[in-house]
């Protein structure tokens, strides 16, 4: 039966039978994001990777922002580093939150479920049995390793780091922008800088707000200000402006100066510690003029961390210039950024002051190449478009002078030597400093050392790279240090072994535009052929020196090595030349007749009364021995062509000039007063003081603590005596004397002056 048309369908036929009618897109919306919220979601370009390498960079931010800081003022930087170690219950107080117990424990990442534990104790029971049988069979038993904890997401490290220097300080009113707002501070300009972004701290910032929530806390204060600024703020990530908590002045008791920052961020301290360690000796290493004091503490002391880094030195590198830039180092962009914000008017003026080797003459020369179009007095405000770009193509075009390096700051050789020398205590080092080349219209100095032997150096190489005074401990695989040294020097050839000592490189460059690789910029390419010449360069410099120290310990060896030869036969040759001697004197003296000459016969008669005995031949023999293998070594550094090798460089410091007296006697001047002469050209206070009554002034003047005696023979060890009577330091030229017999001579005088008993 027929209950309806057959036509018609059913509505649930008709329901599954119907297509979707497609969504229509939402129409798109405009958005921005504040600086802040782009380094938020980018934080690895900034090295906030993770949370271990957040620690690390935090630390090593807050460090370079203190030395820039106390450098900025010619204050030798102290910089006080902490890393407190944060357990959950003192975070979860911190923060206002109430620890709890766990209800649901299956709900955590790290619940053990029946069927995991029993796959687990499974596999420690079938351990257990196959150590039986090795234990059995004699077989070395392996300790059983404890099960891998499963680590949830929210089981996280917290840390309060904290950075204390003593330099400049910020003002009062600056510090909220300084710090809670990105891309803003004073880094800002063509010059040679540590820092590699300008956020400094500001990262810091946004890492603990992500990661804590909590504030960062800075103290701070000037020179000559009476009080202290402390300042509890976060960031506003969206507006990229700063959320201030507390901005106020305090009383400054302690005239003290400098700053001091605090943050709470999560980290890890474990799998970062052997990195953050070696970025503070690196750091110790190229600036031996700063004092670190680093500190880890933790709630279990065995785990605590204390070290200092002394400083070793009072010279400080000189502070980097900002400088213009160079015509072939501008940009599109930069040259409209310069019209706008300079203050000349026309465009010779502009072209000679806001570009450096742009002279009048020059700038005329440019411009009348440019085209009718221009003039010298053309308004620089009023350049379209157009005659930017030529402009700008005739900068590439043109032929400019390269810019000096007198607006960078190298370490120098002497912070370099001895920062090598203070951290890893070599057996040999050498320092080279390139003069100032040029990449891209950019200045940039190589320097370059070189170290044998030193405490905690693995064999092989050791490399240590430094851009504008920073360590570089990431990504050394690809850097233009990395494959120079392993690559591009023949290590053989400089009687170095590449595999078998200990070889430590250490290359800083400086510029005002590292060209860093890689997001992390924690490499320099070895795409750009200056640099990569000059680290080569700088890099064999320094082994050439040391070859010449290692052939000179060579050949040193080789001389201990004939004397040893020659001295082990001294006690049989004594033995048998002076049992000759005794039974010729025996036969001459019984009338036999011996065709000897007269001083043959003496020297019989002196055997025959023992005036020579065996004890004074074995002396004599062994001087011969000593004299012959003198002369054996002079022969062989004739016939083998080898000269003297060029003396070494010492460095150093430079002193302030004091009115002090100083006594240079010396035969290589004719007299004292020409001495004085030559040492005015370097400290233009000197006096020159001679004979007896200027000896006695300077021993009566107390500002003198210590003298150089160069005079010859027993004169030095009288005046030598006569200073220390009178309470100096006394440093000798030469030996203390020619004999053993004049050296306790003189220390018998020395003893009878200080009424101490003889040595």
């Amino acid at each position: 039966m027929d209950t309806g048309d057959s036509s018609e369908e059913s509505p649930i036929q008709a329901k599954k039978g119907k297509s979707k009618t497609p969504r229509k897109p939402k129409a798109s919306v405009l958005k921005q994001k504040s600086p802040a919220e782009f380094f938020a979601e980018n934080k690895n370009i900034a090295g906030f990777d993770n949370p271990g390498k957040s620690l690390y960079t935090t630390v090593r931010e807050l460090v370079e922002n203190a030395l820039d800081s106390a450098e900025s003022i010619a204050e030798l930087p102290f910089v006080e580093v902490s890393i407190e170690e944060i357990n959950k219950s003192k975070f979860n107080s911190m923060i206002g939150l109430i620890d709890r117990e766990r209800i649901d424990e299956a709900l955590y990442g790290d619940f053990e479920t029946d069927k995991a534990r029993e796959k687990r104790l499974s596999k420690e029971a079938r351990f257990q049995e196959i150590q039986a049988k090795n234990a059995a069979l004699g077989k070395k038993v392996k300790e059983q390793t404890s099960a891998k904890a499963i680590k949830g997401r929210g089981e996280a490290s917290f840390y309060r780091v904290t950075c204390k220097d003593n330099g400049r300080g910020m003002p009062h009113d600056d510090i909220p922008n300084m710090f809670g707002r990105v891309l803003s501070g004073t880094k800002y300009g063509l010059k040679q800088t540590r820092g590699k972004f300008g956020l400094g701290a500001k990262m810091a910032l946004i890492w603990s707000k992500m990661s804590t929530g909590l504030p960062i806390e800075i103290s701070s204060s000037m020179k000559n200000q009476s009080y202290t600024t402390f300042c509890r703020l976060d960031i506003d990530i969206h507006r990229n402006i700063p959320h201030i908590h507390v901005h106020e002045k305090r009383d400054d008791k302690e005239q003290w100066h400098g700053a001091e920052i605090q943050v709470v961020i999560e980290g890890n301290w474990t799998t970062y510690r052997s990195k953050i360690l070696h970025y503070m000796r690196q750091m110790a290493v190229i600036t031996p003029y700063a004092q670190f004091m680093f500190r880890f503490v933790s709630d279990t002391s065995d785990k605590n961390v204390s070290i200092r880094f002394a400083r070793r030195t009072d010279v400080m590198p000189a502070v980097p210039l900002e400088t213009k830039y160079h015509p072939s180092a501008v940009d599109l962009l930069l040259i409209k950024r310069l019209i706008g914000e300079t203050t000349k008017q026309n465009l010779l003026q502009f072209l000679q002051h806001e570009f450096v080797n742009i002279g009048k003459s020059h700038a005329e020369r440019l411009i009348g190449e440019m085209g009718p179009d221009f003039s010298p007095k053309t308004p620089v405000k009023s350049l379209t478009p157009q005659q930017i770009v030529r402009i700008h193509q005739l900068f590439r075009q043109a032929k400019f002078d390269d810019p000096s390096g007198d607006c960078l700051s190298p370490a120098g050789e002497y912070n370099l030597r001895l920062g090598i020398i203070k951290e890893l205590h070599p057996d040999m080092v050498a320092t080279y400093t390139a003069s100032a080349q040029v990449f891209e219209g950019h200045p940039f100095i190589v320097e370059a050392g070189v170290s044998l032997g030193g405490k905690d150096v693995k064999q092989g190489l050791n490399i240590f790279r430094f851009a504008n005074r920073i360590p570089l401990l990431f990504e050394q695989g690809a850097d233009v240090v990395t494959r120079t040294a392993m690559k591009r020097i023949n290590w053989n050839s400089y009687k170095i072994n590449q595999t078998q000592d200990k070889i430590g490189v250490f290359v800083s460059i400086v510029s005002t535009k590292i060209p860093f690789k890689g997001t992390g910029k924690e490499y320099i390419g070895d795409d750009i052929s200056e640099i990569a010449t000059a680290v080569k360069t700088s890099i064999k410099q320094c082994c050439t020196q040391l070859k010449s120290k290692i052939v000179k310990k060579i050949q040193a060896r080789e001389q201990q090595e004939r004397k040893r030869n020659l001295t082990k036969y001294i006690g049989d040759a004594t033995g048998a030349i002076y049992e000759i001697l005794k039974e010729s004197s025996q036969l001459h003296a019984k009338k036999k007749r011996l065709e000897i000459k007269d001083e043959d016969a003496e020297l019989l008669q002196k055997v025959s009364s023992r005036v020579i005995t065996k004890e004074i031949l074995s002396e004599k023999l062994a001087k011969h021995v000593e004299q012959v293998d003198y002369e054996m070594a002079m022969e062989y550094a004739t016939q083998s062509g080898v000269r003297e090798e060029p003396r070494e460089n010492i460095y150093i410091q430079a002193l302030e000039p004091q009115k002090n007296f100083i006594d240079l006697h010396s035969p290589v001047f004719k007299s004292a007063n020409e001495a004085a002469e030559i040492a005015r050209k370097v400290f233009p206070n000197v006096e020159c003081k001679y004979g007896d009554d200027g000896i006695d002034e300077i021993i009566r003047n107390p500002d003198i603590a210590a003298v150089a005696v160069v005079l010859a023979g027993q004169i030095q060890v009288d005046i030598s005596l006569k200073f220390l009577k009178a309470g100096k330091h006394v440093l000798q030229e030469k030996p203390a004397a020619a004999s053993c017999s004049e050296v306790e001579a003189a220390l018998s005088s020395y003893n009878s002056l200080f009424n101490t008993p003889s040595a």
